[in-house]
């Protein structure tokens, strides 16, 4: 039974659910969330939170611990990037708004804790949820992603509170990928499908007889749809962390082997002026393009220079990128001080401040000369097969 558009009560077993489909920057989500909880003093408040973000929502200084260093060395920079482009576009819509990011679930908490209910973070870890969308995409759709996230965020005086409550009618996040989506349809199974059959199992797995659930309303469909059918859950599969193909693994050899197979015939067969001459272009086409990335980042003379020389050696290497190279070389000349990641909430208000504070301009280093050698990859191939 439906209370109204956006409060569903459901049952299963022996438990009474009541899913609260909200907008996760909207001031109407919020105000329904407590009045919601209030009046039907639930046993146990389901939040789509998971542990980290449950933190990070609670403790507004959350990004003061990040370890940029680990970041860089674990390749996780692309990853962190986006993930603070989301973090972005939310506050930007919060502070247009004058809407706190969260504010339903900050909500719900306080109300949980007036009603004397047991608060449960319900949704999977969202580094194992970007870590299997991560994974499911090709080079050019992570380009892609990161462009179109960087775009979204410049459409946001379009954006109104009309607009933000039509916005309920799917996920945030399925909003600003869902172009990219058609390009990777894995993408919506991994980010909304697997998501609500692990809010469910949660869900439905909750203490106590009565539970109320706080959800993104596009949510609220795949929810109900496990709850009606009963459907067995894997909730083990669901929360393993993404192992990497066993082709890829062997890609990450061959290729490099295949570049330098190419240098030798071009020694072998075109002869010594050709095989200098394939290197010369293998070294301009990967650190010029690598160079580029690192102007592009603003970074320091001496990461210039580093992914110049890294670019054409890490090209044919399968354990390091060029990334990692320029990234530890600008953490070390321009080593982040506690005050930029102090800042760092104010800074990604703005594509000005990803390129100001020293944290964020590391990541645009790892990333842009990432991806400028890997365009100067394949720019080089076709020339070095030409001289072949």
């Amino acid at each position: 039974m439906e209370t109204n558009n956006h409060t569903h009560r459901l049952f299963y077993g022996d438990k009474e659910i009541i899913l609260v489909g909200t907008a996760h920057v909207s001031r109407q989500s919020a105000e329904l969330v407590r009045s919601v909880i209030l009046e039907e003093k639930p046993d146990t408040v389901c939040l789509e939170l998971c542990e980290s973000r449950y933190k990070s929502i609670r403790d507004k200084e959350s990004w003061s611990n990040m370890d940029i260093m680990k970041v860089v060395k674990e390749k996780k920079a692309f990853l962190i990037l986006s993930n603070l482009l989301l973090a972005s576009f939310q506050k930007k819509i919060g502070k247009k708004l004058d809407v706190a990011p969260g504010s339903e679930m900050l909500e719900a908490m306080a109300a949980a804790e007036t009603s004397g209910a047991h608060i449960k973070t319900a949704d999977r870890d969202i580094r194992t949820t970007l870590s299997r969308a991560w994974r499911s995409m090709g080079f050019f759709n992570k380009i892609k992603l990161f462009s179109q996230i960087i775009l979204s965020s410049g459409e946001l005086d379009a954006i109104d509170e009309e607009t933000i409550e039509k916005m309920k009618e799917q996920d945030a996040l399925e909003s600003i990928l869902k172009e990219v989506g058609e390009l990777a349809p894995d993408l919506r199974r991994i980010i909304i499908d697997e998501r609500d059959q692990f809010l469910a199992h949660e869900i439905r797995n909750a203490d106590g007889k009565k539970i109320v659930a706080v959800v993104g309303a596009g949510h609220v469909p795949g929810i109900k749809k496990q709850m009606e059918s009963d459907i067995d859950i894997d909730i083990d599969a669901l929360s393993a962390m993404p192992k990497k193909s066993a082709l890829a693994g062997i890609l990450k050899w061959v290729f490099p082997a295949l570049i330098l197979g190419l240098f030798v015939g071009g020694f072998f067969i075109s002869g010594k002026e050709a095989g200098v001459d394939m290197i010369i272009w293998w070294i301009i086409a990967n650190g010029s393009l690598a160079c580029i990335g690192a102007i592009a980042a603003l970074a320091h003379p001496a990461t210039i220079l580093s992914a110049i020389i890294a670019a054409p050696l890490t090209s044919l290497n399968p354990m390091v990128a060029v990334g990692w190279v320029s990234g530890m070389v600008e953490a070390f000349v321009r080593k982040p001080k506690v005050r930029d990641f102090e800042s760092l909430p104010d800074d990604i208000l703005s594509l000005k401040g990803f390129w100001k504070n020293k944290v964020t301009r590391i990541l645009l280093v790892v990333v842009f000369t990432n991806i400028g050698s890997s365009i100067g990859t394949f720019i080089a191939i076709p020339i070095l097969m030409n001289i072949l």
